[in-house]
């Protein structure tokens, strides 16, 4: 019978291991090209596996909770026929998949690990079923034929289409429609990403295992900690004219469907600014001793997710409008907070901003990205005493603070950059001079 085994792929630059959420398929299940076998969570986000060949699953030979290191056999398939002959040392052939473009170069696939004790149920993912709970230790006999499930409900094409697209089977689902039709909203509640439940407490104590995005950001904040020495300035700014122009633009026809947050203008204000001081979108390369300056302006947000503080990146902020980058924001963080930030998303960042204000934060200190020269924190935006040509007045302030790499950046350089921003959220008529 010509098995063939699936192992886990680098969905990122350069991971080396990835954590099994949930499975969407079992021993004896009929599967096709590009269809979701799983989904993984790696170091940046979660991402969905498609299926490279078409076949019946065999066997699963990794458990949900379990981390493995990419390489690993994670899944058996029948193809039925006669397996490819290939000469020894010869890479097996993997079609494109979606979400994958073509190999590159070859990879050497490293030895298999050998079977060890299941890991215990934690961090709140669902359980697997007993047939997908072993790892690969025994083979299995060959599944019984399933039976019958039962007719498949009642939904309009598009919505098969969608199903079918994200390997839901319409039986599973209750349709809310009249008559019990599947809807869109159905489809999508059915594969919406689960919270995870906290582990249970013992003696007053809970503890949850170290992983995913937790264990990458630790890394990475610990790491720009120790390595770049980090220099933090705060500036108060008077914004009561940028939110009056973005009171007014939201009322006009251009921006009537755009979500205009404060946010877009200081992205639009970084972007300027950055034109003036180029030292803060760069980068320190110590193996070459060299300062690396960027044309481009890659714009990473910081956004807190279900799953814990992720970046995803604007690409080419500079070049876009502030309409551009509203749609930007918009779309950036709906798709982070779903957990759908494909993981080529989070990397090549040359600026950050992080927006501690909407959790109601005055100010802070932010650690740098790594490979980033600086990172803006933009605090809440409220009424504040504020001194206007002499006399005491109510003015709409907020907080900035800008934490920036002393390797790169002199205390002149970072000081004009943040006056600049500064300047052109108190006055943003001044970016038609910029």
């Amino acid at each position: 019978m010509p098995l063939r085994e699936f192992t886990l792929p680098d969905v990122g630059e350069g991971l080396t291991e990835a954590e099994i959420v949930a499975w969407q398929v079992g021993p004896g299940d009929t599967v096709t090209v590009n269809q979701v076998l799983c989904e993984i969570e790696t170091a940046k986000a979660a991402v969905e596996l498609p299926c490279p060949w078409a076949g019946t699953v065999s066997e699963l030979l990794a458990q949900p909770g379990r981390t493995i290191e990419v390489g690993t056999p994670i899944i058996t398939i029948d193809t039925g026929g006669e397996a490819p002959a290939r000469s020894a040392g010869d890479e097996e052939e993997v079609p494109n998949l979606v979400g994958y473009g073509p190999r590159q170069a070859s990879a050497t696939r490293r030895p298999r690990r050998p079977a060890t004790t299941p890991v215990p149920q934690q961090g709140g993912f669902a359980p697997a079923s007993p047939e997908q709970s072993h790892l690969a230790a025994e083979p299995e006999p060959a599944p019984e034929p399933e039976p019958s499930r039962g007719p498949v409900p009642l939904a309009k094409p598009p919505v098969r289409k969608l199903a079918k697209d994200l390997g839901v089977d319409l039986r599973s689902i209750s349709g809310s429609g009249e008559g019990g039709v599947v809807t869109r909203a159905d489809v999508e509640a059915a594969v919406a990403p689960v919270p995870s439940a906290p582990a249970p407490s013992v003696g007053g104590v809970r503890r949850e295992p170290i992983r995913g995005v937790r264990k990458a950001t630790a890394a990475a904040v610990a790491g720009s900690a120790f390595t770049a020495p980090h220099v933090t300035e705060f500036l108060a700014v008077d914004v009561t004219a940028t939110m009056e122009l973005r009171d007014r633009l939201r009322g006009s026809r251009e921006y009537a469907e755009v979500k205009l947050t404060p946010l877009a203008f200081v992205a639009k204000a970084v972007c300027l600014a950055a034109k003036r001081t180029p030292e803060v979108n760069a980068s320190w390369d110590e193996p070459a001793g060299e300062i690396v300056y960027y044309d481009r302006v890659q714009l990473g947000i910081a956004a807190a997710t279900p799953r814990g503080l992720i970046v995803p990146k604007i690409r080419d902020a500079d070049t876009l409008s502030l309409r551009e980058l509203a749609g930007a924001l918009t779309d950036l963080t709906d798709t982070a907070r779903a957990g759908k930030t494909p993981p080529s998303d989070l990397v090549g960042g040359t600026f950050t901003i992080t927006n501690v204000g909407v959790f109601g934060v005055d100010a802070g200190t932010p650690i740098i990205n790594p490979g980033e020269a600086a990172i803006l924190a933009v605090g809440a935006i409220k009424p504040t005493p504020w001194v206007v040509d002499g006399e005491l007045a109510v003015r709409t302030v907020c907080q900035l603070a800008l934490s920036f790499d002393h390797r790169l950046v002199d205390g002149e350089q970072g000081s004009r950059f943040l006056a600049d921003v500064g300047a052109l959220l108190t006055d943003p008529g001044l970016a038609l001079t910029w």
